[in-house]
């Protein structure tokens, strides 16, 4: 087990990271979240995510930002021998090696996992990739938004009479990289016992496949393909988004104590004492003229008279906002989701936090995610015990990079 950095339930748990874009890194976040050291080895160009919707030539993205806090940056060039003799090197400190290359990029690199696991038992390393690192379609390009589509959650998205929809957030590299995150600390709890590492597969594509879950169960059992329903459900009535006379909300109502409940708020007006109407079931098959009395309904308030009538009722109901009306929420407030990171070039940036408390080993406190190279130097001499010269002459070969600051 490497040295004890910092607090957190993975204290003293060390992380090569050679992933990039977003899959491989949100893995890392959670890791480095829990307190592991996640070490992410860049090329000299960095991770492209860097510059990705970046507002400035040399501003960091927002995109990098949200993924890569807590975690250090050394820049090593894995196309020299020397290169892949230093990441050898930390390999050889690690618990964990996280990839996200093309299939057979790192067995090029000799840093392959039937290389490593050979030289170190007990080393957990996880591939996250479109398809798997097996099997016909190993080789296989694919992103987010492809494999939404061909897994069959994008044909879910959208309304009847429209086209599939992707989401609007790259969900199928968060999940995958959730997916991934369990996976390690499930192999690391396993090490426990077994003394041994093991080798860890996580595709994009099996990530998808397992988000659609009862869609994919109910066709298996001959249920039939299931049609995009919008913003309704197939399962409850009245589901969907409402417009009140100053802005709109999602309303879920989830069985018939729930409509009863709504029943009441509403007034108890008799179009919606309908036998239609008795029983979740035949609300559910006659929702479509549910729908249009509801939405007569609401458009006769304001929209926090609504909330305040629903909530007061127990009637689950929530205003659509925008990422700014989010931000400024009561809820985003109470639940102190946004905090602030120190940053070395910025002072200290927005942070986003991972949704769980935990009161025995919280997780660390945020540092801004790292400039390019800004550990090199410090992880060669403090991880890998290199002297100054050794230093200085791989900096002169190029073989590493470290940021500097501005003089």
């Amino acid at each position: 087990m490497a040295a004890a950095a910092m607090s957190g339930p993975l204290s003293g748990t060390r992380v090569a990271d050679f992933s990039h874009l977003m899959a491989g890194p949100y893995c890392s976040l959670i890791l480095a979240d829990m307190g592991a050291e996640v070490i992410k080895i860049e090329s000299p160009q960095g991770d492209p995510t860097r510059t990705l919707l970046s507002p400035g030539e040399d501003e960091e993205s927002p995109f990098f930002l949200s993924i890569n806090r807590n975690k250090k940056s050394v820049v090593l060039d894995l196309h020299a021998d020397e290169g892949r003799a230093v990441a050898l090197d930390l390999i050889a400190r690690a618990d964990v090696v996280l990839e996200s290359f093309a299939a057979g990029v790192m067995d090029r690199f000799g840093l392959g996992y039937a290389t490593l696991s050979a030289a170190h038992p007990t080393l957990i390393y996880c591939a996250v990739s479109a398809y798997g690192r097996s099997g016909p379609l190993a080789e296989r390009a694919g992103y987010d938004p492809i494999i939404q589509g061909e897994s069959g959650l994008m044909y879910l998205n959208g309304h009847a009479d429209g086209e599939p929809h992707k989401t609007a957030i790259p969900i199928i590299d968060l999940t995958t990289g959730m997916f991934a995150a369990h996976a390690v600390l499930a192999a690391l709890y396993a090490r426990c016992s077994s003394g041994r590492g093991q080798f860890i597969d996580v595709p994009l594509f099996d990530s998808s496949a397992a988000l659609t879950t009862y869609h994919t169960m109910a066709y298996l059992r001959g249920g039939g393909d299931p049609a995009r329903l919008g913003n309704s459900s197939a399962v409850a009535a009245p589901v969907g988004l409402f417009e009140a006379q100053d802005g709109s909300f999602f309303l879920t109502v989830a069985g018939d104590r729930v409509w009863q409940k709504l029943v009441s708020v509403l007034g108890n007006p008799p179009e919606l004492a309908c036998e239609d109407f008795a029983g979740n079931f035949l609300r559910v098959r006659h929702q479509a003229r549910l729908v249009e009395i509801l939405k007569r309904i609401f458009r006769e308030e304001r929209l926090d008279t609504w909330m305040v009538r629903l909530r007061a009722a127990g009637v689950p109901a929530g205003p659509v906002r925008s990422i700014a009306q989010a931000v400024a929420s009561p809820e985003m407030q109470a639940r102190a989701v946004i905090g602030e990171a120190p940053h070395r070039k910025y002072g200290t940036v927005p942070n986003l936090r991972l949704p769980m408390t935990m009161t025995g080993t919280p997780l660390v406190a945020p540092r801004g995610a790292p400039l390019l190279g800004e550990h090199t130097v410090a992880v060669l001499a403090d991880v890998l015990h290199y002297g100054p010269e050794r230093v200085a002459g791989l900096l002169r070969g190029g073989v590493v990079a470290a940021w500097q600051p501005d003089v």
